[in-house]
């Protein structure tokens, strides 16, 4: 019986990215919010634990030579130093939610995007978040009343290399407004969701409408 159900379909992983104070964090968060078939990837990290986190949640807190085991077992998808300390997407995860349908979002630079296209290119969706101008970024980050001038002008400085990888991305939105920017958003990730080659029942479902099949 040809029935639309059927048509299962391979999820895939959808990576936001902009420089701070663009507003990719305020997304991904509405993004869970609205979509239950959207789940935060979870990083592994040698960093310590802060109170109010959870292990296997926040992150997967290991040590270092447990870190550096996996790296030399090509367990991660992407991984980086930040401080004198080491972040890794493992891979197991994110597979298993892809082959079982689910779309992984990941909060990530253009560096880490990189990695995952070199890694997984076909089940990689990336967005790039502009803000609408540089001092309106100024002013979000001083908004936010939580950083120092100084931190503040650090940002600043990376943002421009930041936003000077934008062409990397299959998609670049201009956040002028949050609500119309997870719009955007949210056609994106339902438009590639119908792609052909992430529907991988429709091989049989085809089959069974040319042939009759009730």
């Amino acid at each position: 019986m040809t029935d639309s159900s059927i048509v299962k379909r391979r999820g895939f992983m959808f990576v936001l990215s902009s420089p701070s104070g663009a507003g990719k964090t305020t997304i991904s968060r509405l993004l869970l919010e609205k979509d239950n078939n959207l789940t935060m990837s979870v990083s592994a990290t040698t960093r310590p634990m802060r109170p109010n986190e959870v292990d296997g949640k926040d992150y997967f807190f290991i040590d270092k030579d447990k870190f550096s085991e996996m790296v030399a077992k090509n367990e991660f998808l992407e991984c980086a130093e930040v401080f004198d300390n080491y972040y890794g997407t493992p891979e197991k995860m994110v597979v298993e939610a892809i082959d079982d349908g689910v779309d992984v979002l990941f909060d990530i630079d253009w560096q880490g995007t990189q990695q995952l296209a070199k890694n997984r290119r076909d089940d990689l969706v990336s967005v790039f978040i502009l803000p609408p101008s540089m001092a309106e970024l100024e002013k979000r980050l001083r908004n936010r009343g939580s950083d120092s001038d100084e931190v503040i002008s650090s940002r600043m400085s990376k943002a421009a290399n930041e936003i000077s990888h934008w062409q990397a991305y299959d998609y670049v939105i201009v956040n002028n407004d949050v609500d119309k920017s997870l719009q955007k958003i949210l056609f994106i990730l339902n438009g590639e969701r119908q792609r052909r080659i992430r529907q991988h029942g429709l091989v049989d479902f085809v089959s069974d409408l040319i042939e009759g099949n009730e």
